[in-house]
């Protein structure tokens, strides 16, 4: 991968990790909730579920999504409904404060769970993944290889953006312990959350 195809590819995940989405969303209620260590699990989880959209984009998406426009369409549907559902867990779950209770948090391995399941059915990776990132591979170059850099530039790249908002999140629950606040934190993350992903959706349909 030549250097300048890189640079390209760093800003353009670290524009993406660093605006307001469904991931985003979510790891940053996780923050304001449980604070800022379990907020971490659903950014891994993000991050996994990354080395799956690196593999489709390696095998062609765009080409795959040109030959089977309907299988396309579906995946948007159901990603959009399985993140619709996240967005009324949060909203239907009790605020019960700010200020990082750790002790509250689910276990780690549903944390991380919904990290995963939640990036696989987002639509704006789907757009990210399946039509931005084919084009970043050079098909004169070892397909492995590249795949291996993207792997690590995503990931570095996703983790700290996420990261990020999990800090700033944790930061602001310290100073507004208020179940008030986090119930009208929990609609508005849900509101974003959703509208991004039927946006994502329509906008490439």
């Amino acid at each position: 991968m030549d250097f300048g195809v890189w640079l390209a590819l760093v800003g353009l995940f670290l524009a993406g990790g660093l605006t307001p989405g469904p991931a985003v969303m979510l790891v940053v209620s996780s923050s304001l909730r449980y604070g800022f260590r379990p907020a971490l699990l659903p950014s891994l989880g993000v991050s996994t579920a990354n080395l799956a959209w690196i593999a489709l984009a390696a095998s062609g998406a765009a080409a795959l999504a040109e030959a089977f426009p309907q299988g396309f369409i579906a995946l948007k549907v159901l990603g959009v409904l399985f993140i619709l559902w996240i967005a009324a867990s949060m909203v239907r779950s009790p605020p019960g404060g700010l200020g990082g209770r750790a002790a509250d948090a689910p276990k780690r391995a549903t944390l991380f769970a919904r990290g995963v399941g939640l990036q696989l059915a987002n639509p704006n990776a789907l757009v990210f993944f399946g039509a931005l990132l084919p084009s970043y591979f050079d098909p004169a170059r070892p397909v492995l290889e590249q795949a291996a850099i993207m792997v690590i530039t995503v990931t570095a790249t996703e983790m700290m953006g996420l990261t990020i908002y999990a800090a700033l999140a944790d930061g602001l629950a310290k100073r507004f312990a208020s179940e008030r606040f986090a119930r009208r934190f929990a609609i508005g993350a849900a509101i974003i959350m959703a509208g991004s992903a039927i946006y994502a959706a329509v906008v490439t349909s």
